[in-house]
């Protein structure tokens, strides 16, 4: 009788754990950078007349402007591409912390629809501003996403920066935004169109989460 309930609260626990959007967008993105990591680089055509080298993930996942229209998945793999340790460290915690508090604010479904249309605009908006011949490659799009629905929905939330300093949540998203946006090289237009689509998300989120809490 005793040993019963504790197998059973394994299992849901396996269960809950299987089934966090956010370990699977982690676990997919980790999974995809050690892929990155191990292969090696080639020359690829870049361009009219340019060659260029990378890895093939980098080079066939990573959205280049000028090959959307031969690769318009591009939009979203190149999301689940990185380029060093702290370019996924970065994505990945920031992933780890903001979506899971999102994730109990408004459920995975939500969670993921807001991560994947962040993303996409965040490319969309880099295809339609961004340099032709460059690729682009991380989940900063998708992070900025979900960290601008939470700045709407919970604004005053105290977040830990460094695991010291606390600090109302839109101050962290305001001040790192700024400071990660606008660094020579990084895709700037991709985490206005990510933060964009969060901001607008949150505030619908928000009025229904008022309207189901009070009805």
């Amino acid at each position: 009788m005793h040993q019963q309930p504790r197998q059973g609260s394994r299992r849901s626990f396996r269960l809950d754990l299987g089934m966090n959007p956010v370990w699977a967008l982690i676990i997919a993105n980790v999974a995809l950078f050690l892929a990155v990591e191990l292969s090696s680089n080639s020359l690829y055509p870049f361009g009219p007349l340019g060659q260029i080298s990378a890895d093939r993930f980098t080079y066939y996942l990573g959205l280049i402007p000028y090959y959307v229209a031969e690769r318009p998945w591009t939009l979203v793999t190149s999301m689940f591409i990185h380029s060093g340790f702290g370019h996924i460290f970065g994505n990945m915690i920031t992933l780890f912390f903001f979506g899971m508090f999102f994730n109990r604010l408004v459920g995975g479904a939500r969670l993921l629809l807001v991560y994947f249309v962040g993303g996409i605009v965040g490319n969309l908006l880099y295809f339609l501003l961004g340099n032709d011949l460059s690729i682009v490659i991380g989940a900063s799009g998708a992070v900025y996403a979900i960290a601008g629905a939470m700045v709407v929905m919970v604004p005053r939330l105290t977040v830990n920066l460094y695991f010291l300093f606390p600090v109302p949540l839109w101050i962290v998203v305001l001040v790192f935004f700024v400071a990660w946006s606008f660094i020579p090289g990084v895709a700037w237009q991709a985490h206005i169109g990510g933060l964009a689509v969060g901001l607008i998300a949150g505030f619908f989120f928000r009025r229904r989460i008022r309207y189901d809490f009070y009805r």
